[in-house]
């Protein structure tokens, strides 16, 4: 190790980890040094910016471009709302750590900031989100529409979405207009939070904080689904589900309160035992 790498190292309490940015920068380089052929990938998307903003402005539009509005255009557009909504980017942060603690696949920050297409989808929406803030409706949905094109995830543009959600896989996901989502969530593919009409206005569920949603989850109507609670994979859910309840079935009916503490965070799929009532 040479005496710069030494002095770059000694600024790190060794207590924590790394600042998301430069653990970022640090799996580029590795990486760029381990497969000579995605060099100049990692460069282009991660090494030559300053920021992590800078570098997910670029990644977006490089993932989102076509013909009708190129990538630089994209790009352009993607600056505009996080140099007026830095948050965004905190946020962005935070989903890229919820990614690395919840998902047992995840080596790094690289693999879901070049690859990982739930990851991807949500940063696309946050950005046609505050589009949508500005008035710039048509925008919004243009966004909205390559993202699902791309990504095969299907979210509003008005949807409120916290900080800290993880979207595993991706795949099939489909999100309501008036549907809101609190931070630490995390959702597997599949997962619909939709309406259960033609009817107008506010139709869409609430999503509390830390809430675990299975594969396939179905979730329909003005409902709640409360703080910590968790929605069993392949469950259509049409009543409120109570905060640290787990609900589960066809129509869903509730199986066990409570449920684990955080099951967003540990990704527990698992039901009581009771509901196991047959032998296999």
């Amino acid at each position: 190790m040479g005496r710069e790498d030494a002095a770059r190292l000694e600024v790190i309490d060794p207590g924590h980890a790394p600042p998301v940015w430069a653990a970022l920068r640090n799996e580029a380089e590795r990486a760029a040094r381990d497969e000579a052929a995605l060099a100049s990938l990692l460069n282009a998307v991660i090494l030559s910016h300053h920021t992590l903003g800078d570098a997910l402005s670029y990644q977006l539009a490089r993932k989102l471009g076509d013909q009708e509005l190129r990538a630089m255009s994209l790009r352009d557009i993607a600056e505009q709302a996080y140099a007026a909504a830095p948050e965004l980017v905190e946020i962005a942060e935070a989903d890229l750590k919820a990614v690395f603690e919840r998902d047992p696949a995840c080596k790094g920050y690289v693999q879901p900031f070049l690859f990982f297409k739930g990851f991807l989808a949500l940063q696309t929406q946050r950005v046609a989100h505050w589009l949508w803030s500005q008035g710039r409706d048509t925008m919004a949905f243009y966004l909205q529409s390559r993202m699902s094109e791309i990504f095969q995830v299907d979210i509003h543009p008005a949807t409120r979405i916290g900080s800290g959600v993880f979207i595993d896989h991706g795949t099939g996901i489909v999100i309501g207009e008036t549907a809101v989502i609190g931070d630490d969530v995390s959702l597997l593919q599949g997962v619909t939070l939709g309406g259960t009409g033609a009817e107008r206005g506010d139709r869409h569920p609430k999503i509390g904080r830390g809430v675990l949603l299975g594969a396939g989850a179905k979730v329909l109507g003005n409902i709640t689904i409360g703080d910590y609670a968790k929605v069993a994979s392949g469950s259509v859910v049409l009543k409120p589900v109570p905060a640290h309840c787990t609900a589960a079935g066809v129509p869903a009916r509730l199986v066990n309160c409570p449920t684990c503490d955080e099951p967003a965070r540990s990704m527990d799929h698992t039901l009581a035992e009771a509901v196991y009532d047959y032998v296999i």
